[in-house]
């Protein structure tokens, strides 16, 4: 089967982008493990799994700073908000227009004071980061804002384990080598579908519970 990377090399596309490829299944079903069995909470399989992506593509610390940058901007820009009557659709758009002007300036800053390594990041990355925040707003209308905070904190930390795990260079070279690996991560989704124990964080919760129903 490395035949089949050797072919899409061959053909074209970069190596990078065969990784990449190959492990967003690998990250989701990380996401999905950490959240079925585990308990962790975040926002979805999708964001998590993205912000991976943008990480290993920009790089833990810069794509840190814009994420943290976008997110607490967006919280700060949504409470300046809160008493502004505005339809919803327009005070989301005033809302992304204010954090990208925001995060264009600590871009600008950061040129300022020498470190240029954030003005080198990519745009797609930067504006799916901005465009995600959407999402995190929504949470905080619908849940309040200590769970937005909560989900936001689970799904950043998920997110750096997946990218400590898939920057690891043996790992991306044995992806790339036996692509066909990833069709284990059929069976492990099947196996996870069908998870009917406890989570690890409800065993924590209840384990009160649980030690009386022994006795």
């Amino acid at each position: 089967m490395n035949g089949f990377s050797d072919f899409l090399i061959s053909s074209g596309v970069p190596r990078e982008t065969i990784i990449y490829i190959l492990m967003l299944p690998i990250i989701a079903t990380i996401v999905a493990l950490v959240r079925q069995v585990i308990g962790f909470k975040t926002f979805g399989i999708y964001i998590p799994s993205i912000l991976t992506i943008i990480l290993l593509s920009t790089g833990i610390v810069p794509g840190l700073i814009i994420f943290i940058v976008v997110l607490v901007s967006g919280f700060f820009v949504r409470w300046l908000l809160a008493k502004v009557r505005l339809m919803y659709l327009p005070r989301m758009a005033l809302m992304l227009t204010i954090v990208s002007l925001i995060v264009l300036g600590v871009i600008a800053f950061s040129g300022y004071l020498g470190s240029f390594y954030l003005s080198h990041l990519s745009i797609f990355a930067i504006l799916i980061m901005i465009i995600l925040v959407e999402r995190f707003l929504n949470v905080q209308i619908e849940r309040g804002g200590k769970e937005a905070l909560v989900l936001s904190v689970e799904t950043l930390v998920i997110s750096i384990i997946g990218y400590f795990i898939l920057v690891w260079q043996a790992f991306q070279n044995f992806i790339f080598t036996y692509p066909w690996i990833v069709l284990v991560i059929i069976l492990i989704n099947i196996f996870l579908g069908r998870w009917t124990g406890l989570r690890l964080s409800e065993y924590i919760r209840f384990r009160g519970l649980l030690e009386n129903g022994k006795k």
